[in-house]
C-alpha cells in the first residue's frame, strides 16, 4: 500500500496539501515571513498521532463493548533546541468520561494501539520518547 500527499507553494511561506482530496493550507507564523493562514506541519504531526491512536482505542473498545460518552486525546511534544528541531518527547493523554469505565480495559486498548496498531506512533517513536496517560474525569 502507498499513500500519497500533494503539497503545493501558494505564496510567501503557505502551501496547500491535498491529503485524500482534503485541503489543508499550512503556513509559518508571521515572526519568520508568514501570515498565520493555516498551522504549522510539526503540531500536525502530533494531530496525526492522536487521530491514529484515536482511532484504534475506539475500534479496540467496541470490539470490548465499552463506549465512552466522551473522548479526547491531548498531544504535548517537547522540540529539540538544534537544528533540525523534531518531538524528541511526545506525552499522549487519553481523557475518557461515562459510565462504569473499565480502567483496565481502556488500558489495553490504549497499549494494543501504541504496542501494535498506530503506524504513527510506531515511527514516531524512531526518534521521540513517548510515554501516556489515562485520565477519566467525573
Amino acid at each position: 500500500m502507498n499513500n500519497k500527499v500533494d503539497v503545493t507553494w501558494t505564496g510567501n511561506m503557505a502551501f496547500e496539501a491535498d491529503v485524500n482530496g482534503f485541503k489543508i493550507p499550512l503556513d509559518a507564523d508571521e515572526k519568520v515571513g508568514g501570515q498565520n493562514g493555516g498551522p504549522r506541519p510539526k503540531p500536525l504531526t502530533l494531530a496525526s498521532l492522536g487521530g491514529c491512536t484515536g482511532m484504534d482505542v475506539i475500534s479496540i473498545l467496541k470490539k470490548m463493548r465499552v463506549e465512552p460518552a466522551y473522548f479526547n486525546i491531548e498531544v504535548d511534544g517537547e522540540l529539540t533546541e538544534e537544528h533540525p528541531k523534531y518531538y524528541h518527547k511526545i506525552h499522549v493523554k487519553y481523557i475518557f468520561k461515562g459510565q462504569d469505565l473499565d480502567v483496565e480495559k481502556l488500558q489495553k486498548a490504549v497499549d494494543l494501539s501504541q504496542e501494535r496498531y498506530c503506524g504513527v506512533s510506531e515511527l514516531l517513536k524512531k526518534g521521540a520518547a513517548i510515554t501516556s496517560e489515562i485520565v477519566i474525569l467525573s
